[in-house]
């Protein structure tokens, strides 16, 4: 049986996990001084997941006014399909509801169908491409949740 998983606030300490998680999970991975930065930053929602004090997942999101966007969601690729960034998501959509915020945005890489399936299982609509947004110049899909 595994421990479980605790969820909390993400501080400095956790940067560097997260760091290692962003590399492993994406193509074009943010900077750690980027993660640190977020922690710093005003309307901020900044969240790791971690298990025997672990981090094996997180989320990054941002809000203002009654607009919320996730920039970065992980998981380590050991505890991947298990329901953790269900979880993470679940804690977004939490907080938006207790601060009046009406729509969760994110992008997605266009080739990432995965992905994609993910959020509309949330209740993502595809809403428009943004093209050459990534460093390679894969476009993205804006996906968005009203709630």
């Amino acid at each position: 049986m595994r421990d479980p998983v605790e969820i909390v606030p993400a501080t400095r300490a956790d940067v560097e996990a997260v760091h290692r998680i962003e590399e492993e999970s994406f193509p074009a991975p943010w900077r750690r001084e980027f993660f640190a930065a977020e922690l710093l930053a005003d309307r901020r929602f900044c969240l790791v997941a971690k298990r025997d004090g672990v981090v094996i997942g997180y989320v990054f999101a941002m809000w203002l006014l009654d607009e919320m966007h996730v920039n970065k969601i992980a998981v380590t690729a050991s505890e991947r399909r298990q329901g953790l960034a269900d979880e993470l998501m679940a804690r977004c959509f939490a907080f938006a509801t207790e601060n009046d915020i009406t729509s969760i945005s994110l992008e997605v890489r266009k080739s990432n169908h995965g992905a994609q399936a993910f959020y509309r299982h949330l209740g993502f609509v595809a809403e428009h491409i943004r093209r050459n947004y990534y460093p390679d110049g894969e476009a993205a899909v804006v996906m968005v949740r009203r709630l």
